[in-house]
C-alpha cells in the first residue's frame, strides 16, 4: 500500500477532529444543529490551518445521509455514507473546488455559474468552494456577485483566502466570515505527539517543541516538517536532528550571546559569533532565537511564574529576567527584532550580525562608565568652547528677562558618613564592572540608611523605592560584590521607601548644577549681551542651553 503523507493521513474528517479552531467549530456546529444555514461562507487565515478542511466537513454535514441512509443535515457527519466517503475521496460530483490561483479569469467563473443553474445530481446541496478567492480578477468577482447574493436554495458558496484585504467589499458583505487563527506552538506540539504515538515513531519532546515553533501556526506545515524529520532521522524524531534539518539555533547559543551583550563583553561576543560561523548556524535564526528568549524573559518580568515549567528554556529566560532591567530588555528586543532585515545588506551575514549585536554597546546603562574614553587634551592647548546659543527673531513683545529656579541642594542622608561612603562604593563598583543589570540598578537607586554591627555579619540596611528591585536575589548579589570589594563579610536587607540620599539622586543634583552653571555662563557672556543689545526683542530660547 503506498505511503500517505501525515498531512493527508491525519486530515480531520469531522468537526470533533479539528484542532485549534474551537470558535469556528462551535459556530458552525450550532448553525447546523439549528438549521440556520447561510448561503455563503468566507474562511480567512494563514496557510495550513484548516480552511479547505472545514469546507469539506461542512459539505459532508450538509449532504450526509447517515449510516442507515435516513439521516439529514447534521453537525456530526457519519463518515460512512456515500456522500461522506465520496467527499473524503475527492470524487463527489456535487462538491466542486476551484483554485482561484490558477483559475482566476471571468471565463472560469462563468462556467461555474452555468453549473449552478442545475440542481444537485446526487446530494442535498451543491457546494462550490473557491480557494485563494482574493486572486480572482475584478471582472470575475463582478460576474459572481449576483449569484453569490441570491443563489438557488440548493447551492452553498464557500470562499477561502489568506488575504481578505484584497477581497472586494461587495463580496465580503455577502458572506458570513470566519477568521481561522494561527495555532499556538503548544497546540501544534500536542497534536504532533498524538500523531507520532499513533504512528509508533519515537520522539523527543524537545524536538516537537522546535517543530511547533518552526510551523509558525500552520498545522499542515508542522506535519510536513515532521514527515521530513522522520526521514532525516531514520525513523526517529530527535532534537539534534530536527535542529540540523531546520538550521535552527539552540537557545543555549542565544543565551550565551545575550549574556555577552548584557555584560557589554565584546571579547566574548566576538568569540560566540565566530563559533556560529564555524558551526554554520544561520545568523537570522540566531536573532530569532535571541528574540524568543527576550520575549520569554519580558513575560517573566511582567507576570512572574507565567512561563511553562516543563520547558527547559524557562530557566534561561528567568535568569535573564532577574539580571536585566525591563527597559534594557525592551531595548535589546527591539534591536534584535529590527536587526534581521539588515543581515541581507552585507555579503557577510556574520559581520552584519556582529554589528547588530554591538549596537547595545553604544547605549551603556544609566550610571555605567563610557566604554571608550578619548584622552583629554592638555589644558594649555584646549580652546575654551562657548556654550550653545540659539537666538530667535525678535517677537513683538519687549525682552523678557530669564528667571532661574533656585539650585537644588544635593541630597544628604540623615547620617552623612553613610551617604558619602555609599556613593563612593557604588561608583567604584560600577566603574569596575562588578555589578550589572538589575544589581547595578539596585545599588544606583538605593540609599544606605544604617549599618547594624550588632549582627554577625553586619547588616547594611538599604532603602529603595522601586518594587522590582526589592528582591532577595538582587540583594544577595550586591552583598557578594561588596564583600569582594571590601574584603569583609556583610549582609543586606531592603526596605521600601524613597531614600534620603542615593547615587542616582546625587547624579541628578550634579546634572542640575551643571545646567545652572551653563546658563549663568551664557547670560554673563559679554558677546551674548552685545547680541541681545543689537537685536531688540531677541531672547534666549528656553532649554537651548546645554552643558558641555
Amino acid at each position: 500500500m503506498p505511503y500517505v503523507v501525515l498531512a493527508r493521513k491525519y486530515r480531520p474528517r469531522s468537526f470533533t477532529e479539528m484542532v485549534g479552531q474551537p470558535h469556528v467549530v462551535q459556530a458552525l456546529g450550532n448553525a447546523l444543529e439549528q438549521q440556520r444555514l447561510h448561503h455563503a461562507y468566507l474562511f480567512t487565515g494563514t496557510r495550513g490551518i484548516g480552511k479547505t478542511t472545514i469546507s469539506r466537513i461542512l459539505a459532508k454535514s450538509l449532504n450526509c445521509t447517515g449510516a442507515d441512509g435516513q439521516g439529514g443535515i447534521t453537525a456530526q457527519p457519519c463518515g460512512v455514507c456515500p456522500a461522506c466517503t465520496a467527499i473524503d475521496a475527492d470524487r463527489y460530483v456535487d462538491y466542486i473546488e476551484l483554485d482561484a490561483a490558477s483559475n482566476r479569469s471571468i471565463d472560469e467563473i462563468r462556467e461555474l455559474i452555468e453549473r449552478a443553474a442545475y440542481k444537485p445530481s446526487v446530494g442535498r446541496f451543491k457546494v462550490f468552494m473557491i480557494d485563494e478567492a482574493h486572486q480572482l480578477t475584478k471582472d470575475a468577482f463582478n460576474a459572481l456577485l449576483k449569484t453569490l447574493e441570491e443563489p438557488p436554495e440548493y447551492l452553498k458558496f464557500v470562499l477561502a483566502t489568506t488575504d481578505p484585504e484584497k477581497m472586494l467589499p461587495t463580496v465580503l458583505s455577502r458572506c458570513l466570515q470566519f477568521n481561522l487563527r494561527p495555532m499556538a506552538p503548544e497546540t501544534v506540539q500536542e497534536h504532533l505527539a498524538h500523531v507520532l504515538q499513533a504512528e509508533g515513531v519515537p520522539f523527543e519532546p524537545a524536538a516537537l517543541r522546535v517543530l511547533g515553533r518552526a510551523a509558525r501556526g500552520s498545522m499542515r506545515d508542522a506535519l510536513s516538517l515532521t514527515d521530513q524529520a522522520i526521514a532525516y532521522g531514520a525513523g526517529r524524531v530527535d532534537e539534534a536532528v530536527v535542529r540540523g534539518m531546520l538550521g535552527s539555533v539552540d537557545r543555549s547559543h542565544a543565551a550565551a550571546l545575550l549574556e555577552a551583550v548584557t555584560q557589554r563583553d565584546g571579547v566574548a561576543l566576538l568569540a560566540h559569533v565566530d563559533g556560529l560561523r564555524q558551526a554554520g548556524l544561520s545568523a537570522a535564526a540566531t536573532l530569532e532565537a535571541m528574540a524568543g528568549v527576550l520575549q520569554q524573559a519580558a513575560v517573566e518580568q511582567a507576570v512572574p511564574g507565567a512561563l511553562d515549567e516543563a520547558d527547559p528554556e524557562t530557566v534561561t529566560a528567568r535568569t535573564l529576567a532577574s539580571q536585566v532591567a525591563a527597559d534594557e530588555l525592551q531595548l535589546f528586543y527591539s534591536i534584535v527584532l529590527h536587526g534581521r532585515p539588515e543581515l541581507a545588506l552585507m555579503s557577510d551575514e556574520y559581520g552584519a550580525l556582529t554589528m547588530v549585536l554591538l549596537r547595545p554597546f553604544a547605549f551603556p546603562p544609566v550610571g555605567a562608565p563610557a566604554l571608550v574614553a578619548r584622552p583629554a587634551r592638555p589644558q594649555a592647548l584646549r580652546a575654551p568652547a562657548p556654550p550653545t546659543l540659539v537666538v530667535k527673531p525678535p517677537p513683538a513683545a519687549t525682552p523678557t528677562p530669564v528667571a532661574h529656579a533656585a539650585e537644588p541642594a544635593p541630597p544628604r542622608s540623615s547620617d552623612p558618613a553613610l551617604g558619602e561612603r555609599w556613593n563612593a562604593l557604588v561608583t567604584g563598583l560600577v566603574q569596575a564592572g562588578s555589578v550589572s543589570a538589575l544589581t547595578r540598578e539596585l545599588a544606583w537607586q538605593s540609599g544606605l540608611e544604617a549599618i547594624d554591627h550588632s549582627s554577625a555579619p553586619p547588616t547594611w540596611r538599604l532603602r529603595v523605592e522601586r518594587e522590582t528591585l526589592r528582591t532577595q536575589p538582587l540583594a544577595d548579589r550586591l552583598a557578594a560584590a561588596l564583600v569582594d570589594t571590601l574584603g569583609t563579610p556583610l549582609q543586606i536587607t531592603l526596605e521600601a521607601g524613597l531614600p534620603s540620599d542615593s547615587p542616582a539622586q546625587r547624579e541628578a543634583a550634579a546634572r542640575a548644577r551643571r545646567q545652572r552653571e551653563a546658563e549663568l555662563s551664557v547670560h554673563n557672556d559679554p558677546l551674548v549681551s552685545e547680541l541681545l543689545a543689537q537685536f531688540p526683542g531677541a531672547q534666549l530660547v528656553p532649554g537651548s542651553i546645554k552643558p558641555l
